[in-house]
């Protein structure tokens, strides 16, 4: 009787798992469904409107999507920063609109240069962001309910300096707001998109490049199992909101650059917003799981609307918020079933 080589039988056990192996790799992993179905309706939404209007399909138009969205951009990167860590902050829109407002007092009011009162508002933001992360992370309480508070405190400081706006006439400003970086066949991109670009860049870097970035992650997976793999958990939870409140501030500055004026009104429900595009891009709810580039696409997406309805001239500008309720409702039924699928597998 001839022995069978016991090579020949690894080789079948290997040549057999091979294909499943195979098979398991070229299986999407559930958890970027979000970001492609994001990706893929924008693209769907991208041919529509170049199909059925004239004009739509031009660099210009796309470059727009950045330029008009540049701080609501910014504004959404520090949100998917504490959305992955397990929290949630309310108050950008409010520092968003302090922001201004005290720019445009010691621009207008006081006489520094802007070269001075940016830096002192940017400050301002990251201390506002950063105080706000201690109370949730020494106190242990409701990042809900202090970011409540903020909004609040924020707003209401805004009326403190000025109940009506406060026009920015500095020259230096409106040279600013009028600026292009000239690109090709007449499309430009403004000063405000293309701080948005550094910041999503340095955002991409900051989330997969760093200790804090891969913190942040295991802190919104498990802030417990982070406590025992001896990660910095509390440095992680004030850093995030830190963050957050920076980028607030800097979508203040951007928003300057449209506005030409600080208001207490300003962006108004911009937290909202923010949390949207954060959602539609893919990242959880419960943290651990998200993406800046689906933050990107969520807020272009959010932008495309828009435009697809000023290019049809005959809807309302509410219809805007109408599918984006519809477009949440459906991430969060997605995100709900995706969580679901890996607790059974689990």
């Amino acid at each position: 009787m001839s022995a069978v080589p016991k090579t020949a039988g690894l080789s079948t056990v290997a040549s057999s798992s091979a294909p499943q192996a195979a098979g398991t790799r070229s299986r999407l992993n559930p958890k970027y469904l979000p970001l492609a179905a994001t990706i893929s309706l924008f693209v769907a939404m991208a041919t529509l409107g170049s199909v059925m209007y004239t004009g739509f399909f031009s660099a210009q138009v796309f470059l727009n999507l950045l330029i008009d969205n540049a701080f609501l951009i910014i504004v959404a990167v520090g949100m998917t920063f504490v959305i992955l860590s397990g929290g949630i902050d309310l108050s950008v829109g409010s520092v968003v609109a302090l922001t201004t407002m005290v720019l445009a007092a010691l621009v207008e009011h006081k006489g520094w240069s802007p070269l001075v009162a940016v830096p002192v508002v940017l400050l301002m933001g990251t201390l506002f962001g950063a105080f706000m992360g201690f109370l949730i992370e020494r106190f242990r309480l409701q990042p809900f309910i202090v970011t409540l508070a903020g909004m609040f405190l924020a707003r209401g400081l805004c009326y403190l300096i000025s109940i009506d706006s406060i026009s920015i006439t500095h020259e230096a400003y409106s040279e600013i707001s009028q600026w292009r970086l000239p690109l090709w066949e007449g499309a430009s991109l403004s000063l405000g998109a293309l701080i948005a670009i550094a910041v999503l860049l340095a955002a991409l870097f900051v989330a997969h490049c760093t200790p804090f970035g891969r913190a942040v992650y295991a802190v919104g997976g498990s802030e417990n199992s982070a406590v025992l793999m001896g990660l910095p958990v509390r440095a992680t939870l004030i850093g995030v909101y830190t963050l957050s409140g920076f980028c607030s501030a800097l979508a203040g500055v951007v928003f300057t650059f449209y506005m030409l004026s600080g208001y207490g009104l300003h962006a108004v429900g911009m937290e909202l917003d923010a949390i949207a595009a954060v959602v539609i891009g893919g990242t959880l709810l419960t943290g651990g799981v998200g993406y800046v580039v689906g933050t990107l696409f969520g807020v272009l997406m959010l932008g495309i609307i828009q435009t697809l309805i000023s290019f049809d001239g005959t809807l309302s500008s509410w219809w805007t918020r109408i599918v984006v309720g519809v477009l949440l409702f459906v991430f969060c039924l997605l995100q709900r079933l995706l969580t679901r699928r890996s607790g059974k597998r689990s």
